[in-house]
């Protein structure tokens, strides 16, 4: 049933979506020992999130130039694609594409644009991406991404974030990194409301004006939160899968997205970080379907809902919602 079904995925990771084995391939390619990041069977090994956030780093370093990162487009798309994902936008952070140098930034930039549009037009699958600092490196080190997000804002290019751990630092901190998105006519997301509770929500929204939060479930502990940000028409980016991977709700049942869409609240779905959670995009629909009970009727009102909430232009978004109603499912 679901695995027909176009799906639009909001919240996904680029470094995090790269295969363990493409991860592999690349550090024995570059003589770089990162066995300790798998387990015995091959797949990446966390205790945590904050040892995901290790690992992941640690991933990410074998991704040196901008020839990795069209090898890794590709091969994250080839996996998207494989889920029925027709539309998909991604998280790239400048400071792990050049060290957050602006020419370096755009070399990176040109090699991940070219294997996307490859990709588009073998696969069928659209690209964007979001600039996204890292919150746990700190709000000097965003302004100088902001500035590379700035100066390549464009069709690709279409939003900021920010992403990494909700402990280190408040929303308000990268007030300006956020404005000068803004000002560059990027759209605005924030991871919140994961790690930090749903004050993390209220202050993300509040102080850096976004019009979709990442992940964002733990509003549910706030009703008037909830209202608030259903009569406001905030999206979430939810990620139930690597919410329970990670230990944040014990079970699919247990998952607060069907009581948030039950309170007005736009909710979309994501896999974030997939390799790492074991999961898929069609996978993510098969268990809400199995575990929530949401039918295809269901399934398509959350892919509108991530449509509409995309960050693309009118003319890409009118194409996905037109493969979504032709859809034979």
């Amino acid at each position: 049933m679901t695995a027909n079904l176009p799906k639009v995925e909001l919240h996904l990771h680029l470094e995090g979506a790269a295969p363990a084995a493409f991860i592999r391939q690349l550090a024995y390619e570059k003589h770089m020992d990162v066995s300790g990041i798998f387990d015995d069977r091959g797949n990446y090994r966390y205790r945590d999130f904050w040892d995901f956030l290790s690992v992941y780093e640690t991933a990410t370093a074998t991704l040196q130039r901008p020839e990795d990162y069209a090898r890794l487009t590709r091969a994250v798309l080839e996996e998207s694609a494989a889920s029925g994902v027709v539309y998909c936008e991604t998280f790239i952070s400048p400071d792990f594409c050049g060290g957050r140098d602006v020419m370096a930034w755009r070399e990176y930039l040109a090699a991940i644009f070219d294997a996307a549009a490859a990709a588009e037009r073998d696969l069928g699958i659209t690209l964007r991406g979001i600039v996204t600092p890292i919150r746990h490196f700190g709000p000097e080190k965003a302004r100088e991404t902001a500035l590379c997000a700035a100066e390549t804002a464009g069709d690709f290019i279409v939003g900021f974030g920010l992403a990494g751990d909700e402990k280190m630092w408040q929303p308000i901190d990268f007030r300006w990194s956020f404005d000068c998105a803004r000002e560059a006519g990027l759209q605005l997301t924030c991871h919140a409301g994961e790690w930090g509770g749903p004050e993390s929500v209220r202050a993300a929204w509040r102080d850096l004006g976004v019009a979709r939060i990442g992940h964002g479930v733990r509003a549910i502990e706030d009703p008037a939160l909830v209202d608030a940000l259903a009569d406001a028409g905030v999206v979430l980016e939810c990620c139930p899968g690597s919410n329970i991977a990670l230990g944040l709700y014990p079970d699919w049942p247990s998952h607060p997205i069907a009581a948030l869409r039950a309170r007005g609240v736009q909710v979309t779905v994501s896999t974030d970080d997939p390799p790492f959670f074991h999961t898929t995009m069609t996978r993510e629909y098969e268990r809400l379907a199995q575990d929530l009970g949401w039918n295809v009727a269901t399934l398509r009102d959350i892919t509108r809902t991530a449509a509409q909430a995309a960050f693309c232009g009118p003319a890409i978004r009118d194409k996905i919602l037109k493969k979504l109603e032709q859809a034979d499912v």
